[in-house]
């Protein structure tokens, strides 16, 4: 089913279609830290900030969004530069269909081109599962190749209870002792292909 989707950069034009999969996650679950859906004005300023360096992409099928996935800086200091966070999110009715993968795949490709070489993945996580947030999103991770890194307990509150928050890994190039700078999503965004994801 998921090959019915495509997969291209996104725009401060979807920010609309985007928003409206992220807003259960911070109503329903506690997947997302976050207590209030951000306004459509905020919404299209995170897309904004992520496009000038970073790739953000939507994966769509007859012109609905379905899914998404962008990166953000690590840490912001300069020494950081090759390492970034990253951030998926699905229509809740599209998760465990190979969507997720695919956007994945296609966001570490563009990173490769850009010389990224660790993705950082924040992950909120329960000590016991409930209505709120399972460990789905740790084992989707680890079947993509993150390892985990470290555990932070009882550190966000949302509905009333304390979740923990994990950080997880993957290494997705060469570290050398003369590291080539990073380049700009803008700056490889003609060496995408986006019809092979």
């Amino acid at each position: 089913m998921e090959q019915e989707f495509t997969i291209r950069k996104a725009s401060v034009i979807d920010a609309a279609a985007i928003l409206a999969i992220y807003a259960p996650y911070v109503e329903e679950t506690a997947i997302t830290f976050e207590y209030t859906v951000p306004t459509l004005s905020e919404f299209k300023e995170r897309i904004r900030n992520v496009l000038k360096k970073y790739p953000y992409i939507v994966a769509e099928k007859g012109g609905t969004i379905a899914g998404y996935a962008y990166v953000s800086s690590f840490h912001e200091r300069a020494a950081y530069s090759w390492a970034v966070e990253t951030s998926i999110y699905l229509d809740k009715n599209l998760r465990k269909t190979g969507l997720g993968k695919r956007l994945y795949n296609a966001l570490e490709d563009i990173l490769k081109k850009q010389g990224i070489l660790n993705l950082n993945a924040c992950i909120a996580y329960p000590e016991k599962e409930d209505r709120y947030l399972t460990k789905n999103s740790v084992e989707f991770h680890e079947h993509l190749g993150y390892s985990m890194v470290g555990e932070f307990h009882k550190c966000g509150y949302k509905f009333n209870r304390w979740y923990n928050m994990v950080w997880m890994e993957k290494i997705i190039g060469d570290h050398l002792s003369e590291q080539p700078p990073v380049k700009s999503f803008d700056e490889v965004l003609g060496e995408i292909d986006f019809s092979k994801y």
